[in-house]
């Protein structure tokens, strides 16, 4: 289910930056390629709720919960700030990477001849996405064609350390907090029962001889 989640938001994405690039060839490119990830996004959802139906019936397996994810979502790209040349360079490192990970998620995959199939006509897509990107870079940018590829592969690894700086951060917050919990919260628990024991039960006759309180109404 998560693989047809990530090529349906990709191919959204995609189908925008048909809608906004000026470019009529790569109009076209961005169209055939949005309706890949779509039609990707429907095999795989179908799929999922086909092997959902089997697992009653044959637990266990690689895909029987949660699917290996495919690596290549857009990263909630926004598209309109992206002119093709990064785009480009974008999608071809994001496609390089999926095709490379479907080859080994149908190895993965050789007694279950029909998600093998899927796999395998996504991959050829995949393969398409990362040479035509590659090209038209090369087409609008030649000179500066690498530069693109490097700072979109900076990017995607940038990304990657964003979101395991968090992970991390959020393991070590909920450690110091579990700590002092169970480290300095007793201390203070144990201050406070002793404190109570030596407190005189009910209530406490005040003498009658005691100053009146400025800030009192009694």
């Amino acid at each position: 289910m998560i693989f047809g989640d990530v090529e349906t938001d990709g191919g959204r994405d995609i189908l925008r930056a048909s809608e906004v690039t000026p470019d009529p060839l790569l109009r076209r490119l961005y169209l055939e390629h949005a309706i890949d990830e779509l039609h990707h996004g429907v095999l795989f959802r179908e799929r999922g709720e086909a092997l959902l139906r089997q697992r009653a019936l044959r637990e266990g397996g690689l895909f029987s919960g949660n699917p290996l994810p495919g690596g290549h979502g857009l990263d909630d790209l926004v598209v309109e700030d992206q002119g093709d040349p990064r785009l480009l360079a974008f999608l071809h490192i994001a496609e390089k990477t999926a095709a490379g990970r479907f080859e080994i998620y149908k190895d993965c995959v050789d007694d279950d001849p029909a998600t093998r199939a899927i796999f395998e006509e996504v991959l050829r897509d995949e393969v398409f996405h990362m040479n035509y990107s590659y090209q038209q870079l090369g087409r609008l940018a030649p000179e500066l064609q690498q530069h693109h590829v490097w700072r979109a592969r900076g990017r995607r690894f940038w990304n990657r350390y964003v979101r395991v700086a968090a992970a991390i951060a959020g393991l070590i917050g909920d450690t110091l907090l579990t700590g002092m919990y169970f480290i300095l919260l007793p201390p203070f628990a144990w201050a406070a029962r002793r404190a109570e024991r030596r407190e005189t039960p009910g209530w406490r006759a005040l003498p009658a001889d005691r100053p009146a309180s400025p800030t009192s109404q009694y």
